[in-house]
């Protein structure tokens, strides 16, 4: 059970923070599709304490899209603290605390994984933020920083003892990043020495990656990352396995295109329509994954900078795929 402040969840299905990605507009649209928990977009915690007006967006949610979680990250304990304040003042349902990103540029400075490299100041860290607020704080991290230094059972109990409400553990260690296989065994082991919720993160892309994690694991929850670029449907199959042991309801063409077209929709309304518009682009191999004549559509798309063009461009290539269709079965 993910029991995190007033979220009591079974079975819970979690979207990832990702940066450039996990913008309001996609939240709201895992939401719909079956995401029970979404988080925003990493939050620089110098960034908010200096006031900056780009990491400040990064804090926008709307009432939709809850239960949702901002997540700030940082070595700095003063600024973490005080990030911590600033994020609480938008009333998200959690704040977590980010402690596996694993890119240079950020464990360079300390931050995300970079905690791993010492778990007494990690603990110190994380306590001063438990303490700046009266929401409750979640922690994402990894096994460690490498295989020599897997600490993670004593990084959960210290985390545990400080306050935290729940841990996010992406089962590889920091020098893995995204390559190698997710050592989901160790899931179980951490759940044997917390009793807060531990969510499983790594190695889940398809729907089924989903039902096994909780059948193997035990998990409270799992988090799921780029099995969801440009798929945010892998919640809405997931639920239907978990649920009834097979996909009921197969995502159709017609899903995937309005679905590409809502999401794009969303953004323009946060972020203007031509900014929004390019920014979509990275999601149209995903949306039009395995479709016929995609690559030509793709090719097209990408020198659109109107709504209304991809909108028309997106239909009529559906009405393509009816007439396919029709031509297939007669």
């Amino acid at each position: 059970m993910f029991s995190v402040g007033k979220i009591n969840i079974s079975n819970a299905i979690l979207l990832a923070p990702m940066e450039d990605i996990t913008d309001v507009s996609f939240r709201v649209i895992c939401k719909e599709l079956g995401a029970d928990v979404v988080y925003t977009e990493f939050v620089n915690s110098e960034g908010l304490i200096r006031n900056s007006e780009k990491t400040n967006k990064k804090l926008q949610i709307i009432e939709k899209e809850r239960p949702v979680g901002i997540q700030i990250y940082g070595s700095g304990i003063e600024s973490m603290a005080g990030a911590a304040r600033i994020a609480e003042k938008e009333n998200p349902d959690l704040i977590d605390i980010n402690a596996g990103c694993w890119v240079k540029n950020v464990v360079g400075h300390g931050a995300g994984a970079g905690l791993l490299k010492d778990p007494p100041f990690m603990q110190k860290l994380v306590k001063e933020v438990v303490d700046s607020v009266s929401l409750p704080v979640t922690v994402k991290t990894r096994l460690g920083w490498d295989n020599e230094s897997i600490q993670i059972l004593d990084v959960a109990k210290r985390l545990e003892d400080v306050g935290v409400k729940g841990l996010t553990i992406h089962c590889r260690t920091r020098v893995m990043g995204h390559k190698g296989e997710a050592d989901w065994d160790w899931i179980p082991k951490i759940k044997e020495v917390v009793k807060i919720p531990v969510v499983l993160n790594g190695n889940v892309l398809t729907p089924m990656n989903i039902k096994n994690a909780f059948d193997q694991t035990g998990a409270d929850g799992v988090m799921v990352a780029r099995g969801a670029i440009g798929n945010p449907w892998i919640f809405y199959e997931a639920k239907q396995i978990l649920e009834n042991g097979r996909i009921i309801n197969t995502v159709d063409n017609e899903l995937k295109i309005k679905t590409c077209l809502k999401h794009l929709y969303l953004a323009i309304e946060v972020k203007g329509e031509r900014k929004a518009v390019l920014e979509h682009r990275k999601f149209y191999t995903g949306y039009l994954k395995g479709l016929p004549y995609a690559s030509l559509v793709r090719k097209e798309l990408m020198s659109i900078v109107e709504y209304r063009i991809v909108e028309e461009t997106l239909l009529n290539y559906l009405e393509k795929l009816k007439n396919i269709f029709e031509q297939e079965i007669t």
